[in-house]
């Protein structure tokens, strides 16, 4: 056993499970490459600064679930709680927005690090896919991104989730009501560090889980009674989108994101066999952003799904995968000459597209046909002096437990015919 442990609020991603991760990934993926999103990947720790500014210095990811760090060279760095704020950096970095074909379309897959209490759902390391759609406003826009995320998950077999949807208004609407949250949230029993966050980002309050403070914000100003006409016809374009779409959704006047970049539309994935963490995804348009962080005037829009909570949400619904075997065939020599020639046929297998393992480290027939019942392997290759004598191998079916006599020079041909 070893000395040493994963660390405290992280997991280890092990077969055969690691399998429903990939295929996760896989599926939100899929619909994203098929609408011309391209992928991208930035580093996995940014400019501290970055995330001060983009995501907020009063949201609890800024001041209390960051690991920064500063490194020899004196660098303030931070390995990322989020990937929306460094891919538009990459992009402004890359110039990207200037090819003139707007918007540009990309999305990625990767971890984000949070110190958080860690909890069933929520973990210190955690992965995403997540996607983004940089330098035009326009209601189809949103709705596409939140069709594509609704089409991932139905594509996987998830039918018990709910999306949440909200606009959060703009620039010129979101001020007056930012006036009357606060003059609400003076009026309330609230602690210090609270009412401190009421006065720098109110729509934070509204965000927090406290039940202390939830009790509280009954009868809080809605955003929906101050919103602009402008934010008013756009918000109501992003619904009959959806609803033309056939996308379900829930109009949630509660709802805030807990980043500061968000403007307009924003949009929560909620599963409700996920207990407290509910969210399994969300996103929103965030227009300012790019400003923020000292790029030009580029509104966006994007959303980030969790992995890890889909597979729980896959688990909740008792959702099985139909994952592929990683083996198709298992080849078992017995003797010298049956191993050297039974692992060329092996690597002929590979190069052809057939997945195929080999029994290694010099086991015996029963210990070998073990280890190729354990790899799921449909066929096993079994191969000893008698057989190479009379030019054959002996192939296996798994399932069936039938064995055949196949000529050496026909295991490819035999193999391909049998699975297709």
């Amino acid at each position: 056993m070893s000395t040493f442990k994963a660390p405290k609020g992280t997991y280890d991603l092990l077969p055969p499970d690691s399998a429903k991760f990939l295929a996760v990934r896989e599926a939100i993926a899929a619909p994203l490459r098929n609408s011309g999103y391209g992928y991208i990947e930035t580093p996995g720790f940014e400019n501290v600064e970055l995330f001060a500014r983009g995501v907020g210095e009063s949201t609890d990811i800024v001041t209390k679930e960051m690991y920064a760090f500063e490194t020899k060279g004196g660098d303030k760095l931070a390995l990322r709680p989020e990937t929306t704020a460094p891919v538009l950096r990459a992009v402004l970095e890359a110039n990207l927005y200037k090819t003139g074909n707007l918007p540009v379309k990309v999305w990625y897959s990767g971890s984000q690090y949070r110190y958080e209490r860690p909890q069933k759902g929520r973990y210190r390391h955690f992965s995403q896919v997540g996607a983004e759609a940089i330098g035009a406003e326009d209601a189809a826009l949103d709705a596409e991104l939140i069709i594509l995320a609704d089409q991932a998950y139905r594509s996987l077999g998830l039918s018990n989730f709910r999306i949440l949807l909200n606009s959060l208004g703009d620039k010129e609407c979101r001020p007056v009501y930012r006036s009357a949250l606060q003059d609400f949230l003076r009026g309330l029993d609230l602690d210090e560090d609270t009412l401190h966050r009421a006065e720098i980002n109110p729509l934070r309050v509204l965000d927090d889980k406290r039940e202390s403070v939830q009790k509280q914000l009954t009868g809080a100003p809605l955003l929906r009674d101050y919103l602009c006409d402008a934010c008013k016809a756009y918000h109501e374009e992003v619904r009959e989108l959806l609803t033309d779409a056939g996308v379900a959704f829930e109009d949630d006047p509660k709802l805030v994101r807990g980043l500061d970049y968000y403007t307009r539309t924003t949009f929560e994935f909620v599963h409700d066999g996920l207990g407290s963490q509910s969210a399994v995804g969300g996103g929103g348009r965030y227009d300012g952003l790019s400003e923020m962080i000292g790029g030009p005037e580029l509104p966006s829009v994007g959303w980030a799904l969790g992995v890890d909570r889909t597979v729980l949400a896959l688990e909740a619904e008792g959702v099985e995968l139909a994952l592929p075997s990683t083996t198709s065939v298992y080849a078992v020599p017995l003797g010298e000459e049956a191993r050297r020639l039974l692992f060329a046929k092996v690597t002929e297998l590979r190069k052809a597209g057939i997945s195929a393992d080999f029994s290694y480290g010099g086991k015996g027939l029963k210990g070998a046909m073990k280890s190729a019942n354990r790899s799921g392997a449909r066929y096993a290759l079994v191969a000893g002096e008698r057989d190479l004598a009379e030019g054959v191998v002996q192939l296996k079916d798994m399932e069936s437990g039938e064995q055949t006599a196949i000529a050496v020079d026909a295991i490819l041909a035999e193999l391909r015919s049998r699975l297709g």
